[in-house]
């Protein structure tokens, strides 16, 4: 594994390059594409809220007033915003060299459903993703260098995927739904990968990790974490939380490190119990390696949002 303590100064030139990250308008999201941002990169800012997307390209343009930044209305919780924001990126038939995953919620204390009848957890975090990045991924095939980084999380390690109720229909907590949905962010990421692979594609697919930031990612946990998460904190808990910026780092390093390989994962040091830290490469649970869970959940990922890939099929 690489130790080289990267940071933002090491990001190659990125002009030419268009970007399209979800979720960008706060936290790491934000943070990652003020960073392409400024290294010269189109960043389309797809988020589910125009005047949020807007707010955050003012100020990303304001730090920086010859970027290149856009807006894209993404709901990634509902299949038909994904449909219709990849069909905007389609009719502009402009190449993405980089796709960043990042928009995920923590979920709600009750079981949610969302209007196409999944769970609202797996389907903001994982469903919503694999159909945007089925749907555009025409996009980046041809493209020589381009990647598609998903952000997973530590709490993949406690995850579980029952296939007989990935719906969370028999028991549902919000920790566990949200823990399960990061280990298939993961799986997918590995799954796509083989299938890129075999297809011969220019595209490769990595994932990454923010260790634990102090974003507003937190507003909807106890009063004591959102205390812990918060400024009068910091001098108790900067040893395992970090600023947005530097949580940003461990995607945007696998977005654009010359030295990145696919199917790769960055997040902070192993040494620092990746909670905090400069991204390197790590490594995931040994049940995000399971190939045979992965090509089932590719399968039924197909099955619940109707997105098939242009991509060789494999026998899994």
């Amino acid at each position: 594994m690489s130790r080289h303590a990267w940071t933002a100064e090491d990001v190659p030139d990125q002009r030419g390059r268009t970007a399209v990250i979800t979720g960008a308008n706060t936290g790491i999201g934000f943070e990652a594409a003020r960073i392409l941002a400024r290294r010269g990169a189109t960043v389309v800012l797809a988020c589910r809220t125009p005047a949020k997307a807007a707010d955050a390209a003012h100020r990303i343009r304001a730090a920086a007033p010859d970027a290149n930044v856009t807006t894209l209305r993404l709901d990634v919780a509902s299949l038909a915003s994904v449909r219709e924001a990849a069909e905007e990126l389609r009719a502009a038939n402009r190449p993405i060299d980089l796709l960043i995953n990042n928009a995920g919620t923590y979920g709600a204390t009750e079981r949610a459903v969302t209007e196409d009848g999944l769970e609202a957890t797996f389907a903001t975090n994982h469903a919503g993703v694999f159909a945007f990045t089925g749907l555009v991924l025409d996009l980046m095939l041809q493209v020589p260098g381009s990647r598609v980084v998903t952000v997973s999380s530590l709490a993949h390690r406690r995850g579980d995927l029952d296939f007989d109720d990935l719906q969370s229909q028999r028991k549902y907590t919000r920790d566990s739904a949200y823990a399960g949905s990061k280990l298939a962010n993961l799986m997918f990421t590995y799954e796509l990968q083989r299938r890129l692979s075999a297809s011969g594609a220019h595209t490769v697919s990595l994932a990454a990790h923010p260790g634990v930031a102090r974003t507003d990612f937190v507003r909807d946990f106890n009063p004591v974490l959102r205390f812990l998460s918060g400024p009068r904190a910091r001098m108790l808990t900067g040893w395992m939380m970090h600023d947005p910026a530097a949580g940003a780092l461990g995607m945007v390093r696998a977005a654009v490190d010359p030295r990145a390989r696919g199917g790769e994962y960055y997040g902070p040091p192993p040494a620092r119990a990746q909670l905090t830290g400069r991204p390197v490469r790590v490594e995931s649970s040994a049940e995000s390696h399971d190939v045979t869970a992965q090509g089932r959940l590719w399968r039924e990922s197909e099955r619940l949002t109707g997105v098939s890939y242009p991509l060789a099929q494999l026998r899994s």
